[in-house]
């Protein structure tokens, strides 16, 4: 800084104004030129690792997740919270956990060690978790999960409304009697899970019906256990004209078990999804209806609590995201009318 100071012809103290952003109206802008060019003459660069230990916090954000380089909506998350570290010159630092306790405490006290203060900390579905006992005392925002202690921010999607405007497009179709396969039991306390049908319910006892636990199943998330149960819907004594799938997965799964039964969708029966995963349901035949996930809102949403403050905030403070309906091909009016 002396050196740029010495070029510039100005004082150390000026270039210090004109580097931290505080030099309009102190500094006139010719100065403020002749130090801009003064820098890259030299090739100045300020020394974030002298500031991060002056000021005892880095112009970094700690990302930990669990499955950050597998799971496939990771990366909308990373970017989205990248996207607004960067609207205020913030780097990320990311960390791939798999889920190890001890990668996890080495990854914390290794951003500590860098004097790093502000934290994501994100699953990669959502669920109630616990942040790192290193992490206590720090600002920290979970996304797509949540805290059961209320202590911690969380950002995570609002899977009850999701689920309730995914029956409800199937009901505005003119379906009545709707089925429903869930991606794990409603004692599991999986927040998708009891939302997605929560919203299910919702929407059913709204228009005046019941629902009918014959037309419900719960399986595992999984394709084999769309497939499943879509069999036991279909050999039911009435079987749905439509099949709402607590996410993409499981109706790919369901897909499979109407073609091998012969049915055609939607032509016999229509078939909805929640996820939006994008290397499968825009690629399923006919595309495939669903709920999308907000992924990039919520790394987003998280970065902007602990750039703008709102994380340090002690309270118990829950953020639910909305999920849009992604409209495509799977769903049509049920055969003969309602």
């Amino acid at each position: 800084m002396w050196d740029v100071a010495r070029v510039a012809g100005v004082s150390q103290a000026t270039v210090s104004l004109v580097l931290n952003g505080a030099g309009t109206p102190r500094v006139s802008a010719a100065t403020q030129q002749r130090v801009r060019e003064a820098v890259r003459e030299l090739g100045y660069r300020t020394n974030a690792t002298a500031k991060a230990l002056r000021e005892r916090v880095a112009e970094l954000i700690g990302f930990i997740g669990d499955e950050v380089a597998s799971a496939p909506f990771a990366g909308e998350m990373v970017e989205g919270a990248q996207e607004r570290a960067w609207q205020d010159g913030q780097l990320m630092v990311v960390v791939n956990t798999n889920g190890r306790a001890e990668i996890e405490s080495s990854a914390v006290e290794q951003m500590l060690s860098h004097q790093v203060r502000r934290f994501v900390y994100a699953s990669m579905y959502n669920r109630p978790v616990t942040i790192p006992e290193g992490l206590r005392g720090y600002e920290v925002v979970i996304i797509n999960a949540i805290d059961p202690s209320g202590s911690t921010w969380s950002v995570s999607p609002d899977e009850a409304t999701g689920g309730r405007e995914a029956t409800e497009h199937l009901l505005a179709a003119g379906h009545r009697r709707i089925g429903m396969i869930d991606i794990e039991t409603l004692e599991s306390g999986l927040p998708a899970a009891v939302g997605r049908y929560q919203g299910y319910v919702e929407a059913i006892e709204a228009v005046g019906l019941r629902v009918d636990p014959s037309q419900v199943r719960f399986g595992g998330g999984g394709p084999e256990h769309g497939y499943i149960h879509a069999l036991s819907l279909l050999d039911g004594p009435e079987p749905p004209t439509a099949i709402f799938c607590a996410n993409d997965r499981t109706a790919w799964g369901a897909y499979q078990a109407l073609q091998e039964r012969g049915l055609r969708i939607p032509d016999d029966i229509s078939i909805a999804g929640f996820d939006n995963q994008e290397t499968l349901a825009p690629w399923l035949r006919p595309a495939l209806t669903t709920m999308n996930l907000p992924f990039r809102e919520m790394g987003w949403a998280a970065a902007d609590l602990l750039l703008t403050g709102g994380a340090r905030n002690g309270g118990s403070t829950m953020m639910r995201l909305h999920c849009d309906l992604v409209s495509r091909d799977s769903v049509a009016p049920p055969r003969g009318g309602a």
